[in-house]
């Protein structure tokens, strides 16, 4: 089976929607991709705003948001449909929304972006929600990227993608485990914008810092790091375990992002030592999101690597950039053709399950 998809992710870095176009080819239980088209929309500032700040709003707020923002994010689509000439080729959109409340231990995800909106505004069907069932099974409802990493990216053993939240894929008896390490590009572009930048570019300030040994032992002793997986992070938990140790201090800029750094790499070479790879001489790791363009971050990785004899592997840019896009494409197809898109043994929840809410942009009458 062909299908023609688009994915949407909108990351906690807040720099835009990210929009890829894919095509997925089923063929007796092997699936394989193309991603066809792909951009990221940015947001204004306005929207960044809005987003940033939506977990503060009165319910009636929040409401008039989620529908708000559905509409915006519609329109993003047709205008890239239009960009693009894909008209009457999208089979459906699978979006994954913008993540507003995360809390599994109450039962409770909130993405924002209405899909009954999406679905009004683009006239296709659209798959959405697609946490909110694995969280009501008891699961940590995140990450859920690991279905696609099992199913489009099998050739490697450890999957991490380093977006505004670091997740990472491990190996677990004869399965997957998936979780969340720590805060990563959401408090290196923080620390970055004390400096007066948008973002260490290529890790050049954070490789002109020295390590702030004190600290990085604080933020390595959080409770969290501690804890057993499935776990997950908000948002604002992921940034509360960099603050105040790290953020309310006046550090030298490149001191911080230096620390910062080698904590996210030291908290890789944590997962890939809990769990190792034993069915390969030298174990690969594959590096997505944006955190793959850091190269100083991807070379501390690479070295705290190095006496694990797992071998860092980065893919093509698209790929770098869209695999979220492209997974949330996989997830939606899953649930068209009703079969697991989510894995409790990844999520911790009572069962696998078949998420997302469905809704159809078109009518048949007529």
């Amino acid at each position: 089976m062909v299908y023609k998809v688009i994915g949407l992710m909108s990351g906690s870095s807040l720099d835009g929607l990210d929009i890829a176009f894919v095509q997925l080819d089923e063929v007796r239980g092997q699936w394989s991709y193309e991603i066809l088209h792909a951009e990221c929309m940015p947001y204004t500032a306005e929207w960044a705003q809005q987003l940033q700040n939506a977990s503060k709003l009165s319910v009636p707020e929040y409401l008039r948001l989620h529908t708000a923002y559905g509409r915006y994010t519609g329109e993003l689509v047709n205008q890239f449909i239009q960009d693009k000439s894909i008209e009457h080729q999208v089979h459906f959109i699978a979006s994954h929304g913008h993540t507003v409340l995360h809390e599994p231990a109450q039962h409770t995800t909130a993405q924002i972006g209405c899909g009954a909106t999406i679905a009004a505004v683009t006239g296709l069907p659209v798959i959405n929600d697609l946490r909110a069932l694995d969280v009501a099974l008891g699961g940590q409802g995140a990450p859920i990227v690991p279905i696609g990493d099992k199913l489009l990216f099998g050739q490697y053993d450890y999957w991490l993608n380093i977006g505004g939240i670091a997740n990472i894929t491990v190996p677990h008896n004869d399965g997957l485990l998936a979780y969340d390490l720590c805060a990563a590009n959401q408090v290196l572009n923080t620390l970055a914008g004390k400096a007066g930048k948008h973002m260490d570019t290529n890790g050049g300030m954070a490789a002109e810092g020295k390590l702030l040994q004190d600290v990085l032992a604080s933020l390595s002793s959080q409770e969290y790091y501690q804890r057993t997986a499935p776990k997950s992070l908000s948002n604002e938990t992921a940034m509360s375990l960099v603050s105040p140790s790290l953020l309310e201090v006046a550090y030298e800029v490149p001191d911080a992002l230096h620390t910062a750094v080698q904590h996210i790499a030291d908290e890789v070479s944590k997962a890939v030592q809990l769990y190792p790879a034993l069915s390969k001489e030298q174990p690969t790791l594959l590096i997505t999101g944006g955190g793959a363009f850091n190269g100083f971050l991807v070379q501390r990785i690479t070295e705290a690597l190095l006496p694990l004899n797992v071998s860092v592997h980065i893919p093509d840019e698209t790929t770098i950039k869209y695999k979220e896009a492209l997974v949330m494409a996989l997830i939606g197809t899953l649930r068209w053709r009703e079969e697991t898109n989510v894995m409790s043994g990844v999520t911790g929840a009572s069962r696998d399950s078949i998420g997302g809410a469905l809704w159809m942009g078109h009518s048949y009458n007529g």
